[in-house]
């Protein structure tokens, strides 16, 4: 089954249209645009008949069955649009689907927004019912994370014929990971701005805004990492957002138990077969691997008592700010001091 950007839908559909899309992720901005393109694409294409639909639990599929069966005599080709929000299509939901493969042909094309789909939902049976009638396309709409942002960045500013210099490009990524929509909004501000399509650091400063979005696993990961700006940075944006303290708590209880369990065992069982055991993901395993090179046994158990003492003192009084604790955690786990500024002493970010 083939997969794509959206970034890489407009050259895909000129030459090479499919009869069935499902725009995969959890970024509402990729998913709305690569709606766009494959909607007006559709349109210039003869596909006038319309149909779109928010899928629930009280959808009357039997809509979608006629619409499929009906004939025109002014057009043929039709477009169907089914909406599941974040969410993958339930049982029943999969059930109507492989019913609707069955009526599928080259005049129809449909389209699918589902939340994001792993492995084993692509070889269910719904998805291959669609394969089997139409030539099915994935479209990964999942934002980009820290590592995929500046490559995103900078192909949708070249699209835009901005030159963005390599520091400007690492301020954006620092204050806009995680919130396209904004980030997308300024590089449209700044081409107004700067009609010369020049980006340079200066430039770029003047506009900024701290609009990054983080959820606590993104602090998890960088605490693993050892990246003591960058958790600082997400701490600041989790609080500015009135995360719930114990989620939070929870979340890095549970990252710092199950280091402290790796740690210990792996003094008679090797990593991969640790990790296997823990059905630990591929992607987080080098996370995981360079906390426990980077920490002691020590160390991880006084990180673990401090998100006990900050689990009592939230219970004892919830009024009290745990903030400055929160801080001491991470000066703990990654082995640094906390920064005065975001910035580094190069003039880098630590993204």
């Amino acid at each position: 089954m083939t997969r794509l950007y959206p970034e890489q839908l407009l050259a895909h559909i000129k030459h090479d249209m499919r009869g069935c899309y499902i725009l995969s992720g959890n970024d509402a901005l990729l998913q709305q645009e690569s709606k766009e393109y494959l909607h007006s694409n559709a349109i210039a294409q003869g596909f006038e008949e319309q149909l779109v639909i928010t899928v629930d639990s009280h959808m009357e599929w039997s809509t979608v069955f006629n619409f499929c069966q009906e004939l025109n005599l002014f057009s043929t080709k039709k477009f169907i649009f089914l909406d599941f929000g974040d969410g993958i299509p339930t049982n029943a939901q999969a059930e109507s689907l492989i019913k609707l493969s069955a009526l599928l042909h080259s005049d129809i094309l449909l389209l699918l927004k589902t939340g994001r789909l792993t492995l084993q939902h692509e070889n269910s049976l719904w998805i291959k019912s669609l394969k089997t009638t139409s030539n099915v396309a994935v479209v990964i709409c999942q934002t980009p994370d820290q590592e995929q942002l500046p490559r995103w960045l900078s192909t949708r500013a070249n699209a835009m014929s901005l030159n963005l210099e390599k520091d400007a490009l690492q301020l954006l990524c620092f204050y806009y990971e995680g919130n396209l929509l904004a980030l997308t909004q300024l590089l449209s501000l700044l081409s107004l701005l700067y009609p010369d399509g020049q980006l340079t650091y200066p430039r770029v400063e003047q506009s900024v805004n701290d609009a990054a979005r983080f959820t606590v696993y993104h602090l998890a990961d960088s605490l693993l990492a050892g990246k003591n700006k960058r958790s600082w940075h997400i701490l600041q944006q989790l609080r500015n957002e009135d995360i719930e303290v114990l989620i939070l708590l929870r979340v890095l209880q549970k990252e710092l138990i199950q280091l402290l369990d790796m740690k210990l065992m792996s003094h008679h069982s090797s990593l991969k077969i640790l990790f296997d055991q823990k059905k630990i993901w591929q992607s987080r395993r080098s996370l995981i691997t360079q906390a426990l090179h980077r920490l002691s046994v020590q160390q991880i158990t006084q990180a673990i008592s401090l998100l006990a003492h900050i689990e009592l003192k939230v219970k004892q009084d919830y009024s009290q700010s745990v903030w400055s604790e929160f801080e001491d955690l991470i000066m703990m786990i990654c082995g640094k001091h906390l920064p005065y500024s975001l910035e580094s002493s190069d003039g880098t970010f630590d993204v």
